[in-house]
């Protein structure tokens, strides 16, 4: 049974946020065909893949994406289920509180109530089972007042590269449906933290990584824009006024770009927050279900090696080609498809080909790959980005 008619009256609507680039999976990840529409794990795409584990949760005709103008076509032929017109294609990039805030003004003049999760469209979730517990246990949190609800990642390492939830006193769930899910208040956000930091974050125990994925009604996200972003509320007012009329287009051109471009961490999160762990009414519930960002070749990598068929391969090859031989070869990521790949005495190197392009570079500098992107900007070679 979804949660969008079900016994509680809850209503939920998931959206997906399909706008990045995917810089870092280049060179085959490119602007018309960036990482959420490839399938870098498995045969469904990732952003297929995303819809996958929300159906559960929620009818195809409740959810929505934002993404832009180069992927909208594709992303309505990899998802047929979702209506056409709840795929929306950004006029301009503006980050990522604008796209949340966008689908909120669209829905509270309908449906206040609803309750809207935020998801990422390019990310791995190993237990779908847990995925769907846990966020059906955050809709019934989210639902019940003028709560903000995060998923934390448990930390496994001093992950220098996302955002930290910090955690604090836990929640008595008896007055909502969370089942046995634990749920903590929310201290604070700390963005990317040094090294050091990271570590005591780490030792901490309190402290877990920024998913992205955010619950809340319509009327509390909506409430929240209106409270510490003003400037962007009326506008996403104007273009809220105008959807499903024939000035619809050319209102959200015009009108969209004028938002200002901030994350919503720190256009909500952060501000929220900073109203005290009790005043705030943020709550994380753990994202305990092999959640995994990823952001780099390097980390593709990783992924696969932990699945099953890989057990006890220690330093094992991930070769996606026509036939592989590795003579002491360790570590190494290969995309060559069709192509006989030989390994040859070389460890923790990435080689990436496509019709056009071939990457050569290693496990080490595959978080740099942006740099390569900027670099074919900076050189007019727009046909290769």
């Amino acid at each position: 049974m979804t949660l969008g008619s079900n016994e509680a009256g809850m209503q939920f609507a998931p959206v997906i946020l399909a706008g990045g680039s995917g810089t870092r999976f280049w060179p085959r990840s490119r602007r018309a065909r960036a990482k959420q529409v490839l399938a870098l794990d498995g045969v469904r795409t990732m952003i297929q893949q995303t819809l996958d584990r929300l159906l559960p949760l929620s009818m195809a005709d409740d959810v929505w994406v934002i993404t832009n103008y180069l992927l909208q076509e594709t992303i309505e032929q990899q998802l047929p289920e979702v209506a056409p017109h709840h795929i929306l294609s950004e006029p301009a990039a503006r980050n990522t509180a604008s796209a949340c805030a966008l689908a909120a003004f669209l829905l509270v003049r309908s449906t206040p109530d609803i309750v809207l999760g935020i998801f990422p469209s390019d990310h791995v979730v190993g237990n779908v089972e847990r995925f769907v517990e846990v966020v059906r246990a955050g809709v019934a949190l989210a639902a019940s007042g003028d709560r903000i609800v995060v998923l934390g990642v448990p930390p496994t390492r001093p992950e220098t590269g996302y955002g930290y939830i910090e955690q604090g006193a836990r929640l008595d769930c008896s007055m909502v449906t969370c089942g046995d899910i634990p749920v903590r208040r929310v201290k604070c956000f700390t963005e990317k933290p040094n090294l050091a930091r990271a570590e005591e974050f780490l030792a901490s125990g309190n402290h877990a990584w920024n998913g992205g994925i955010f619950l809340w009604t319509a009327r509390t996200l909506v409430g929240a824009i209106r409270e510490f972003c003003p400037k962007m509320a009326p506008l996403l007012e104007r273009i809220a006024a105008a959807h499903g009329t024939s000035e619809f287009e050319q209102v959200f051109a015009e009108v969209y770009p004028q938002c200002e471009s901030i994350s919503i961490d720190y256009a909500v999160l952060e501000p929220r927050s900073a109203k005290g762990e009790l005043a705030s009414e943020i709550y994380c519930l753990p994202a305990d279900f092999a959640w995994t960002d990823l952001g780099s070749w390097a980390a593709l990598h990783e992924h696969q090696v932990a699945l099953p068929a890989f057990a006890g391969s220690e330093g094992a090859n991930v070769v996606d080609g026509a036939n592989s031989l590795a003579l002491e070869a360790h570590r190494n990521y290969v995309f060559a498809p069709g192509k006989a790949v030989v390994l040859l005495g070389v460890d923790d190197m990435v080689v990436v080909e496509t019709e056009d392009s071939l990457l050569i570079t290693t496990r080490a500098h595959s978080q740099d790959i942006g740099r390569v992107v900027r670099a074919l900007a900076d050189a007019g070679r727009e046909e290769l980005i």
